[in-house]
């Protein structure tokens, strides 16, 4: 079994990073494979609903969110962590899991996260962290994800990596949050060896208000 963990900071081993590191940490100590993702520092455009996905089976933008797509088909569960930018998610993790999701889904290939347990982790200063939190978890949301919890709210605090792992119970919510990741997955192999699948997805309907 293997967890994917996105690294969302244009820092490639700042606070975020060591924050998942931890959590890394202790998914190896309970037999879980892992691989973390670094989205990069180079711009990252936001999806411009052109639909292309429907018809390529990838987006029209060749990055890093094709690339992650591909690895994801494979992975049993993820993590992904970002910093704090003005109270939410970073502009370039915000734009990879828009298109990230849209394209996974719009390309005709199923929905690739569906009863994939997700997390995200949080790294701030100070503040803006829960507010961060809550937008991750909509992506996993709608996406009929398992969102795994640890202790306390998933985040991290300081301004250098060195302070994040100086937050004692930081660390710890790390730690825990990828034993229960771990503990969550092993349930899902051992559901699997029993017969028990997921439930036939419904063919979904489409509405909105006048309609």
């Amino acid at each position: 079994m293997k967890v994917l963990l996105v690294n969302g900071s244009p820092h490639k081993e700042g606070c975020t990073y060591t924050a998942l590191k931890e959590v890394e940490k202790s998914l190896n100590e309970n037999g879980i494979e892992t691989e973390i993702f670094w989205i990069g520092n180079k711009p990252i455009s936001g999806c411009i609903s052109c639909k292309k996905c429907q018809s390529l089976g990838k987006c029209v933008f060749d990055d890093s969110v094709n690339l992650f797509i591909e690895k994801a088909k494979d992975a049993d569960g993820f993590i992904f962590g970002s910093p704090v930018h003005y109270a939410a998610m970073g502009g370039n993790i915000t734009s990879f899991m828009d298109r990230v999701f849209y394209a996974s889904f719009q390309s005709g290939k199923g929905n690739i996260f569906r009863f994939k347990p997700a997390s995200s982790v949080i790294s701030a200063r100070r503040a803006g962290t829960t507010a961060t939190y809550d937008q991750f978890n909509k992506y996993f949301g709608i996406s009929e994800m398992p969102i795994i919890s640890s202790r306390y709210w998933n985040m991290v605090h300081g301004n250098t990596p060195d302070e994040v792992l100086k937050d004692e119970e930081g660390m710890q919510v790390m730690r825990i949050l990828g034993k229960n990741m771990a503990y969550y997955l092993n349930c899902i192999k051992a559901g699997k060896e029993k017969g028990i699948l997921p439930p036939t997805q419904e063919t979904i309907h489409f509405t909105n208000f006048i309609r």
